[in-house]
């Protein structure tokens, strides 16, 4: 899969067909519970979106992919694809019935071939929660949708996709570390002092 650079790729849908109307796929291009997206030194990192983050993104022109390459199957331009948001998280309704080749995709689909959905984007604004156990990066605006595609295998840390998942928390690690630095140096400091009055009490008695 051909990876575009400032654009994070994410699955976390499921896809299936609907073989009583014609040529339709649906499916949750990403949902609102967090998800796990690796570990690292006994830390868990997670990721989640917020169910506003979707209220402004740009989703006039995302294109339906397989693997996010290759030729385009359907688009929201022409009405091939419908966005919609609901409590479970961001869903999407695709004709696949226009070309030969988004036929073939819809056979992987209805045969379960492809029974995952993953989706490219910008984000807007984000946050990092730190509460000790793990991280987690809450995505709080989506600023653009580029894609919805169907996918075999979802990332992992082993793929170009996972690797980038490390840098995101980049900042949060260091704040975490820093802190622990933080910590310890109070601690030196306390245990110094108390050492001090300890001796000081000992040579007055």
């Amino acid at each position: 899969m051909a990876i575009k650079a400032n654009r994070e790729y994410r699955n976390t849908g499921v896809l299936e067909s609907r073989e009583d109307n014609g040529y339709i796929v649906e499916g949750y291009a990403s949902t609102f519970e967090p998800y796990l997206l690796f570990k690292e030194g006994g830390i868990e990192f997670y990721e989640r979106i917020d169910e506003r983050a979707f209220d402004n993104t740009d989703m006039t022109d995302v294109i339906f992919l397989r693997d996010h390459e290759g030729a385009v199957m359907a688009r929201t331009k022409n009405g091939t694809i419908e966005l919609s948001v609901d409590s479970h998280g961001l869903k999407s309704k695709t004709d696949l019935g226009l070309t030969e080749r988004s036929r073939d995709m819809y056979e992987d689909i209805a045969v379960r071939n492809y029974t995952q959905m993953s989706f490219s984007f910008i984000v807007g604004d984000d946050e990092y929660i730190d509460d000790g156990e793990k991280i987690t990066r809450r995505i709080k605006s989506i600023e653009k949708i580029f894609d919805i595609s169907a996918v075999a295998f979802p990332a992992n840390s082993g793929t170009d996709i996972g690797i980038s998942y490390r840098s995101l928390f980049d900042g949060a690690i260091e704040q975490r570390e820093a802190e622990r630095l933080k910590s310890e140096m109070i601690a030196k400091a306390k245990a110094r002092l108390r050492l001090r009055l300890k001796l000081e009490e000992e040579h007055g008695n």
